[in-house]
């Protein structure tokens, strides 16, 4: 262990004959108030004297001071590691001061790297360089596995764990795991209830500032992700890349009770439940179950007549995003679902399914009356009327008379 040090300064001198300092015996051992008498810088006469307490220890890396021996080992231990440059907010180490600085932007939310074409600013320059690679189309990292390819290693990484099935990221509150530490992070926060994150605008809370900034497009309008093939735009990128395997055709989700195919695990997750008959989700007000929260949450618009979406050409209001797109489609003559067969394009999918069964000859809706069959529900429910129709003019004749 070092020798004792002491610092003169304009008011002390260097006390250099302390017989119970310089006893080679006693060198390493306690005080009357258990302090260490090794390794102390005294600053004043009277701290070496008297005022015990404020004795510091100092590193000899990078003159650091603290309070205790320990305190001292312990960040030593910092620069064993090569970490020598720690942030005073969080306590983080990093090998370089060049990683400090970028961190340190994290607390203090400044971001001065800036997007040229989109205005988006980083923290870093780097991540402004994988940001222009979406830009211009440039995707440097592919997945050997599916041929997919990625502006970034870090977002490949993230995407072969949908081949491999691997969730590194797992709670440790109820085991469940996480492919990525942000989703875990969010995750967490549902267990100890906090949402720091305020909607200024209807005061819902979120547990993350990512997430916030998502609802906020809600209220804005904002869509800042828009479609390279079809002009598409969306108000959150994770939307525009579902969007994206509508061109691509891209299915790599199978249901193994039918074989039906979904662009998400998410979409598979609630479509199984349609085999299963599960449904998860209770509505309070009417006792009706859903096998979706995000149905359950726009069923309950029933109830409240909340239509939170506004298409901003005219100014009617919807209760679900979904039902505000459609519309928008009004507008814009737009008629994104394209028949493989004969060409024609359709304003949603689902009349581009309904539209498939006529080359497939496919009719899956049956009278139980007659035994017609029919494409879709709508030609069924019009069809049952014919069967309804006489039975009602027999009882409006009789109440006539």
């Amino acid at each position: 262990m070092d020798n004792l040090k002491l610092e003169e300064t304009p008011n002390n001198s260097v006390f250099n004959n302390i017989d119970t300092i310089q006893d080679p015996d006693i060198v390493g051992e306690t005080d009357r108030d258990d302090k260490p008498v090794s390794s102390e810088i005294f600053t004043t006469e009277r701290s070496l004297q008297g005022n015990i307490t404020e004795i510091e220890y100092r590193c000899d890396v990078c003159n650091k001071t603290f309070v205790s021996e320990s305190e001292v080992f312990i960040h030593k231990q910092m620069h064993d590691k090569g970490k020598p440059y720690r942030c005073e907010i969080c306590g983080k180490y990093f090998a370089y001061n060049s990683y400090l600085i970028s961190h340190q932007r994290i607390h203090t939310g400044e971001k001065p790297f800036r997007c040229q074409i989109c205005e988006k600013t980083f923290t870093q320059n780097s991540h402004l360089a994988i940001h222009i690679r979406s830009h211009i189309g440039e995707k440097l990292f592919h997945c050997e596995m599916c041929l997919k390819s990625f502006v970034s290693n870090s977002n490949l990484t993230k995407h072969k764990r949908i081949h491999t099935g691997q969730k590194p990221y797992a709670c440790q509150i109820c085991d469940k795991a996480f492919t990525q530490k942000s989703h875990l992070v969010n995750h967490v926060q549902s267990h100890t209830g906090g949402k720091l994150f305020p909607c200024e605008v209807c005061e819902k809370s979120f547990v993350s500032k990512s997430n916030l900034a998502k609802h906020e497009r809600v209220h804005s309008g904002e869509r800042p992700f828009h479609c390279d093939i079809c002009g598409k735009s969306f108000s959150d990128n994770a939307n525009l890349v579902v969007h994206g395997k509508i061109h691509s055709g891209e299915k790599l989700f199978d249901c193994d009770v039918c074989g039906k195919s979904f662009f998400t695990n998410s979409k598979l997750t609630i479509h199984k439940r349609s085999h299963s008959g599960e449904k998860l989700f209770y509505c309070v007000i009417c006792d009706k179950y859903f096998v979706s929260n995000s149905v359950l949450t726009k069923h309950k618009r029933i109830h409240s007549g909340e239509r939170p979406f506004h298409c901003e050409i005219c100014e009617k209001s919807f209760a679900s995003n979904s039902d505000l797109n459609r519309h928008r489609r009004i507008h814009s003559g737009e008629k994104p679902f394209h028949c493989d067969i004969c060409g024609k394009s359709f304003t949603q999918n689902s009349c581009l399914v309904i539209h498939n069964r006529s080359h497939a000859g496919e009719k899956p809706y049956h009278c139980e009356v007659c035994g017609k069959s029919f494409v879709d529900k709508s030609n069924l429910n019009r069809h049952k009327q014919t069967h309804t129709l006489p039975i009602l003019s027999v009882q409006q004749h009789l109440s006539e008379h």
